[in-house]
């Protein structure tokens, strides 16, 4: 599959991948992405989007940041991290640093450490799947048999409604999903 937005990186993206290999590691093409790696662990990837290009360190919650670019992938991102970049000038000036973090995250995939993950067990449910869940001991037993992952799906986008009849509504839509084994984001088959 092809990403329509990233030729418009293409630039930024051959200078990303340079920086990577000139840290001596191996580029794979991971999720068709240039994804670089040491001793067979991922330790960046470069990320054409539709409004810039990102080089995203898989261990990045890791790494001391002095500069304070990485940001949070996402509002759920445990482990990951990123630098969004508009221009290969924003790139050359942040050279030298952007080494630093490579290579201190080779350091970290030497080392063995490993990001403390939050387990889905560890997520609030909200209140509106959980009397649902109470109420129906079929559908509770469909619930904890989902994968942490799907049953995160859930969690997230039923809490992240701000009204608690938004949150009932999309509950309701979920039932039959957690009932066929589906996360909320996955299609039926």
């Amino acid at each position: 599959m092809k990403v329509p937005y990233a030729k418009k990186w293409q630039k930024e993206t051959d200078n990303l991948r340079k920086i990577a290999l000139d840290c001596d590691l191996r580029e794979e093409l991971k999720w068709g992405k240039p994804c670089f790696t040491f001793l067979k662990k991922n330790v960046v990837i470069v990320i054409p989007l539709k409004e810039s290009c990102a080089l995203a360190f898989f261990k990045g919650a890791l790494l001391k940041d002095p500069k304070r670019i990485l940001q949070r992938a996402g509002g759920h991102s445990q482990a990951g991290r990123w630098i969004k970049f508009t221009s290969v000038k924003e790139i050359t000036s942040l050279r030298s640093t952007l080494t630093d973090y490579i290579y201190e995250a080779i350091e970290i995939e030497e080392s063995g450490k490993k990001v403390e993950l939050k387990k889905a067990s560890e997520y609030v449910v909200p209140e509106e799947l959980q009397a649902k869940l109470n109420e129906n001991a079929i559908l509770k037993a469909a619930f904890e048999a989902l994968t942490p992952g799907r049953r995160k799906s859930y969690i997230f986008h039923i809490s992240s409604a701000k009204q608690s009849k938004t949150r009932a509504a999309r509950t309701d839509k979920g039932v039959p999903m957690i009932l066929s084994g589906r996360g909320f984001n996955e299609r039926p088959n």
